[in-house]
């Protein structure tokens, strides 16, 4: 059976077990010092519920007060200041339980390096005690924090390939469309191709990363449906280095990325053109370079230019961050180049 613990609970374990031991600690170097009584051990008892009680005040004086939304800037002198303020109460209760238990030495604990060190003992011990609960609060809010972080980088990448497959069928049945009455014969095995493509999409849609390997084959599947629509007008070359085909990538990436080569590029020009794929591993990163044919004409933004722009670039840096580059441009007046990086060492 799983106990549950409340972080409520947990407090109140953690405060009765550290000040209990604090206080077992204590009586130990009474009878280590061999001056250990009855008296003595009540009043070390009677101190370690006092800073039970009086740090639970510092919390409540913390939580009433927001502390743990402060800077450390501003955080600081108020702990400061408040374990003062407790350290003197302290040391006062010290005194009156002492006294009343007769276990005070009026010429050695009145002495006043003796009472400035045990008032600088109690105020340290505040002072522990409150850095304890603010790295505590700080670590609890940074998991916290991740947590949302990973939520949120999931329902975001989960949009984007959502949108991405709806889109893709779209544009495949639009092809096919316009094969049906021209060649019903192309049209059969355009749709054969169609099928091979969303049963591969279904399966790696699952998957936040799929091998470069699998990639391949939805392009070649994609690009064998687009020459039977485009025939003659387009013209393919792949050259894919053996090294790269267990590197991961997004699924459905570089498709998308041919496919708005093809859609903007080739298709708009009256002789169609060509579109080439390379990829190749250097050091820890795989390289991919798109060509084809045709002007990149947005290069501030990419509503004009290709719905598989945009969504690569914010897969690539919700997976990838920083590590990843995608670069998009004209290589000279007739070409558009697409280049792409992905780290391979997580």
């Amino acid at each position: 059976m799983d106990i549950k613990i409340s972080k409520g609970q947990a407090y109140w374990i953690l405060q009765l077990f550290g000040w209990t031991a604090w206080a077992m600690f204590n009586i130990f170097l009474l009878f280590f010092a061999d001056i250990a009584t009855l008296n003595r051990s009540i009043v070390i008892f009677i101190l370690s519920g006092y800073y039970l009680l009086s740090t639970h005040f510092f919390r409540y004086v913390v939580l009433k007060n927001n502390w743990l939304e402060l800077s450390l800037i501003q955080l600081l002198p108020r702990v400061l200041l408040f374990s003062f303020i407790l350290g003197i109460s302290n040391y006062l209760v010290h005194i009156i339980v002492s006294t009343l238990l007769e276990t005070i030495n009026t010429e050695s604990d009145l002495d006043l390096m003796t009472m400035m060190g045990n008032l600088i003992y109690s105020v340290v011990a505040y002072i522990i005690w409150a850095a304890i609960y603010f790295i505590f609060h700080y670590f609890e809010r940074y998991n916290a924090t991740l947590k949302y972080d990973a939520i949120i980088y999931e329902i975001e990448l989960n949009k984007l390939k959502s949108q991405l497959n709806p889109h893709f069928i779209f544009n495949a049945l639009n092809s096919i469309r316009a094969l049906v009455d021209e060649d019903p014969l192309k049209s059969k095995r355009a749709i054969t191709q169609l099928s091979n493509i969303l049963r591969n999409s279904l399966i790696m849609n699952k998957r936040k990363l799929i091998d470069f390997s699998d990639e391949i084959k939805t392009v070649k599947d994609y690009l064998d449906l687009e020459a039977i629509r485009l025939e003659e007008r387009l013209d393919v070359d792949i050259d894919i280095s053996p090294d790269v085909e267990s590197c991961q990538i997004p699924p459905l990436m570089i498709q998308t990325l041919v496919e708005n080569g093809i859609k903007h590029g080739v298709a708009t020009l009256t002789k169609g053109g060509h579109i080439s794929l390379k990829a190749w591993q250097e050091d820890d990163q795989l390289k991919i370079q798109i060509r084809n044919s045709g002007q990149y004409k947005n290069s501030k933004g990419m509503n004009n230019t290709g719905y598989g722009l945009e969504n690569t670039e914010q897969r690539l840096s919700l997976i990838f961050g920083k590590s990843a580059s995608f670069r998009i441009g004209n290589e000279n007046n007739k070409t558009v180049l697409t280049e792409i990086s992905i780290p391979q060492y997580y």
